[in-house]
Order: C-alpha cells, then structure tokens, then sequence
C-alpha cells in the first residue's frame, strides 16, 4: 500500500513538473502586412513595454546594434522591388537592423534574417544603410511601435516609435512603367479598360486631353455609372472647361442620388461649388 502511495506521489510530481502554464508574452510579437505599389510589403517584430524604465542610452544602448524589437529578429519582406536609400533592393525578405543614437540612428537592411544579438550581426551582409533623424515626442509611446505611415502610390514612411523618441525610413518603389505597359496593352484589347486608365492619368498629372477621351468612352460603355461620370467631370474642371464639368458632375449627382448613394451627392456638390 505504501509503495502505491508513493507510486501515485511521483506520478503526481511528475506531472506538475511537466505542466506548462500559458501567460501573456511580456514582449507581444506583430505581423504588419501593407498594401503598397502593386504588392504588399510585410513587417514582422516584437513589442517590449517601457514599464518606467529609460529606454534609449540605458535598455537600448546608444552606438550599437540593436536587433530594433525584442525577442526574434524583426523581419521585412517586399513583394516587389523597392527603392530604399536611393538603393534599389529585389523583392525578399530582409532583416531590419538599427544603430541607434541620441540623435539620429543608422537603419539597416540586411540579408541576415536571424540576428537577435550584436554578436550575430556580418557588416558584409549589409543591403543599405540610412541615417534618420531622431524627432522628440510630445506623449510617450508605451509599447515599442513600428508602422507604415503616409502611403502613396509609390512611396511610404516605415515609422518606428518608443518612450519620446520616432524616426522614419522613406521607402518608395517605381510602379509607373509597369502600368503604363498594362494601359498600352489594355487599349490594344477588344475591352479596353477606360475608366482605370483615365483615371490613372488624373491621379499621377499625366496627359489630361487623353484622360478627357478615355472617360468619355467609358462614360459610353457605363451611362448610368455616377462614379464615373464624376471622375469625367474633374477632369473637365483641370482643364478648364467648367460648362462641361458642371454638366457631367450634375448628371453624376442626379444618378448618384437615383442610387441613394449620399457621398458622390456630396462629392459632386463640392465640384459643382468650386465651379462658381
């Protein structure tokens, strides 16, 4: 009976030992996945927590790698090409590597993907390098922060922030050419995509007379398409022709209010105002 006891006490022990007891990570990880040019660009990192300590020069020294993140390596994986310190770098994933000091920072990108301490850093590795300025906060970041921030067709800032400190990396990609080509090819199909590729010159200040063409072909294909009609009527109205702008943009009013669609009745009332 006693060694049954005793059989019972170590399987219990055991067992308690064995046990694994889920807590919250002190350093959450982050997945970021951004839609930018005609791909997406992706960040993976962990978030340390200030929890009152000093940050920069103290928990992150100054003038040494820093794995910029807390845990694994933090990770950026391009789906196309980009343009990164006037460095064009291939589509890949990336490690994302800092130096940080008082008052500006060196960013990284390298092809190491693992280094989660300065030991683990190759120079030769390196893809490029920026200097950033630091700039000082008015609030205080508790979790370390990094984000894509001002994204534009062809450029976008990743902003990395913590304690009173935020730096930016400008990283741009070139997507003109590529649909350009796709316009060229587009017209020479039996459905040519009119409304993408007049819309696509209003937007980047391209050829406004060939837009003009383009959306009124489209305008033919779609007459009851309100969106459309109004995309026409801002074109009309850059290049000056303020009569045929106000006709298009009270005729996309008219279908847009058919259609109990309120926000092209408000946007085609602004148009029409600025046409007085």
């Amino acid at each position: 009976m006693k060694k049954i006891v005793l059989s019972v006490a170590f399987l219990c022990a055991l067992s308690y030992a064995n046990a694994q007891i889920k807590m919250p990570a002190p350093s959450p990880a982050q997945t970021v996945k951004q839609e930018f040019g005609l791909s997406n660009v992706e960040l993976s990192y962990s978030r340390p927590v200030k929890k009152g300590r000093k940050i920069f020069g103290d928990l992150v020294p100054y003038n040494a790698v820093w794995r910029t993140g807390a845990n694994g390596a933090t990770t950026l994986t391009f789906g196309d090409n980009v343009i990164i310190g006037g460095k064009e770098i291939p589509a890949g994933k990336y490690g994302l590597l800092s130096i940080p000091g008082a008052t500006s920072w060196t960013l990284i990108i390298t092809k190491q993907t693992d280094v989660t301490s300065p030991s683990a850093y190759k120079q030769d590795q390196d893809v490029v390098r920026v200097t950033a300025k630091v700039k000082p906060l008015n609030t205080n970041v508790e979790n370390f922060t990094i984000q894509f921030d001002n994204i534009q067709p062809e450029s976008c800032e990743l902003v990395i922030s913590w304690d009173k400190s935020t730096i930016s990396l400008p990283i741009k990609t070139n997507v003109d050419a590529t649909i350009m080509a796709s316009i060229e090819e587009s017209m020479k199909s039996d459905k040519p995509a009119y409304f993408q590729s007049a819309f696509y010159y209003l937007e980047s200040g391209k050829d406004l007379k060939q837009a003009e063409t383009w959306f009124a072909k489209a305008v033919e294909a779609q007459p009851n398409a309100f969106w459309i009609r109004y995309q026409q009527a801002r074109t009309l109205a850059k290049l000056g022709k303020k009569a045929q702008a106000k006709e298009a943009a009270l005729k996309s009013k008219e279908l847009a209010n058919a259609a109990n669609n309120q926000d092209y009745v408000t946007l085609n009332n602004k148009l029409i105002s600025s046409l007085k």
